[in-house]
């Protein structure tokens, strides 16, 4: 038994992480690893014995799905995340990353929320991640590489399915990007720029997933009349490539397939028997990505973002916005963009019940880079944090 550490935590509620009821204990430091949890009356501590009742201890929060990949190297302090005791980020999801992009590629709405002319700077995966040690952020980073990212790298007209050869050169971009340590792919087919690529596509270009034991996560190509079609896909995939799977930000998006989580629940669970399949979800009823007219009609409000023509709109409601410059939302939408909005579109119940779901991970899906943001990115985890409080 050790007797003396450099520093002990006494009388902490540790919150373990095991699933276990919270439990009291003392908890000894040594350097920058815990030696050992348990009753330490008889050790001492040479730097620092703290008295910690009535406030608890976890292991560092895991946000397992961001779009950290620029703020990782433009604000390494991680405050958003270091604040809410979230030590881990995965970033790369929706099929947008930061790399593999190379200077003068078009910057099509989703990658602006994670792009600049600027951040153009990564043709090759292992550029990005070389800078990551560089900058040295505040957190751990689990990094994917986007199916969007990869077609914009490669292809000169995003309407449509990628040929051959370009298939050929996202797998080698891939292959590359898991063999400098990238941990998987994403894919967001429901955007414009990989909404044309097929299932086909997808199982191609993910080939080296397989060989390297990548995961694949999905923004799903539908979370709405064709929630159920769109989750088969997903298991397809996940079949063909031999991987793991995760569904993102699960959710009903629109007001009329509100309460249809019983039945996406129980078709992942029946899934989940059969392969590796897991999700994750954020404990609003809003989502936040770009803005875009076709999305409009399927929220029962829009509030947007940011706006680079009209950044003073930023905050604003878009039917106020509209009303302003006397046109329909649609109309003024178009006008906004490149923009980002807050779309009020999912039920409370569905979220609930999504969240209660034993397989269900925590992701904030926060976007960083908005002048307004949706509050998942500041205060995601301090909501969970209030939820195991009360248990």
């Amino acid at each position: 038994m050790i007797s003396s550490f450099d520093t002990i935590l006494r009388n902490a509620n540790v919150i373990d992480g095991s699933g276990q009821p919270a439990y009291t204990a003392d908890i000894g430091l040594l350097k920058d690893r815990i030696a050992a949890i348990g009753n330490l009356d008889d050790a001492t501590a040479t730097q620092q014995d703290i008295n910690l009742e009535g406030l608890s201890v976890v292991p560092g929060f895991i946000d397992v799905h961001t779009h950290d990949d620029r703020a990782l190297l433009s604000n390494p302090d991680m405050l958003p995340k270091l604040t809410q005791g979230v030590t881990t980020v995965v970033t790369g999801n929706c099929g947008i990353s930061l790399a593999p992009l190379s200077p003068n590629i078009a910057i099509v709405p989703p990658l602006d929320l994670v792009a600049t002319e600027e951040w153009l700077r990564f043709p090759h995966f292992a550029d990005y991640l070389d800078a990551l040690d560089a900058a040295a952020p505040a957190v751990n980073v689990v990094a994917l590489v986007g199916h969007t990212s990869l077609r914009a790298q490669t292809m000169t007209d995003l309407s449509l399915p990628a040929s051959q050869q370009e298939i050929s050169q996202m797998q080698q971009l891939l292959d590359e990007a898991l063999q400098s340590g990238a941990w998987g792919m994403s894919t967001g087919t429901f955007y414009p720029p990989a909404a044309a690529a097929p299932t086909e596509e997808i199982i191609e270009v993910g080939q080296p997933l397989g060989r390297h034991k990548g995961l694949y996560a999905t923004h799903m190509r539908n979370e709405a009349d064709r929630v159920m079609e769109s989750l088969e896909e997903t298991f397809v995939i996940g079949k063909e490539l031999g991987i793991n799977v995760v569904i993102s930000h699960h959710k009903l998006a629109g007001v009329r397939y509100h309460g249809m989580s019983g039945k996406t629940l129980q078709r992942i669970k029946d899934a989940m028997a059969e392969q590796p399949v897991c999700l994750d979800c954020y404990p609003y009823n809003a989502s936040s990505t770009m803005l875009h007219p076709d999305f409009i009609e399927r929220a029962s409000s829009v509030m947007v973002a940011w706006s680079t023509p009209h950044p003073k709109y930023a905050g604003r409601m878009l039917a106020d916005i509209a009303a302003e410059l006397g046109c329909d939302q649609r109309e003024a939408a178009n006008l906004l963009m490149p923009a980002g909005a807050i779309y009020f579109l999912m039920d409370e119940n569905d979220v609930q019940a999504i969240l209660a779901f034993d397989e269900t991970m925590i992701g904030s899906d926060g976007l960083p880079h908005d002048n307004h943001p949706h509050p998942r990115l500041w205060g995601l985890f301090l909501e969970c944090w209030d939820t195991m409080r009360a248990m």
